[in-house]
């Protein structure tokens, strides 16, 4: 089964076993919803239960069903809490993990010629932008915004877009 990275536990929180988290995923509120299971990224056969969940300045406080006290705690402090791919649950419509956009096909919307395939993604401020690599070894970003990406076909691992001027250098 895979896992993916959801927190780093830093530090306990008050003395009944809360910790504090610095969040690596884009659904918080979801992630430490009561009742979410999560695991420990190194022993993955330790689930934990969260028994409550909040947003305390930039980072997540949690708390799970099976530790009971600070020094319970304690033991977990630098862990990675994981969630397994059969928790993650489902996306909002018109939301992608990244792990499905990777190597996709990227096909020009108009001519339904193929662009080339999406190799790397980053998050630099508003819009995720996606790295596209072409089979001839040029590589160009695109934003993901509503003007340029117009169709995301996971399934097919196909993405459509239509490129605006100067976004694919062409000399």
């Amino acid at each position: 089964m895979q896992y993916y990275d959801v927190a780093r536990v830093l530090t306990t929180h008050g003395l009944n076993g809360e910790v504090k988290v610095s969040v690596i995923t884009d659904f918080p509120e979801d992630r430490f919803a009561v009742g979410m299971h999560l695991a420990l990224k190194n022993n993955t056969e330790d689930v934990l239960t969260v028994k409550k969940g909040r947003p305390f300045k930039q980072f997540w406080l949690v708390q799970f069903e099976e530790i009971k006290d600070i020094d319970a705690a304690e033991k977990l402090r630098g862990q990675v809490l994981v969630v397994s791919e059969d928790d993650r649950g489902e996306l909002p419509e018109g939301a992608y993990y990244y792990k499905d956009i990777f190597d996709c096909d990227v096909i020009d919307n108009e001519s339904g010629a193929r662009l080339g395939k999406i190799t790397d993604i980053q998050s630099p401020g508003a819009n995720d932008v996606w790295l596209v690599h072409e089979d001839s070894g040029k590589e160009y970003w695109i934003p993901n915004i509503a003007d340029v990406v117009k169709k995301v076909d996971v399934a097919n691992k196909k993405v459509y877009v239509e490129l605006m001027e100067g976004l694919r250098d062409e000399d």
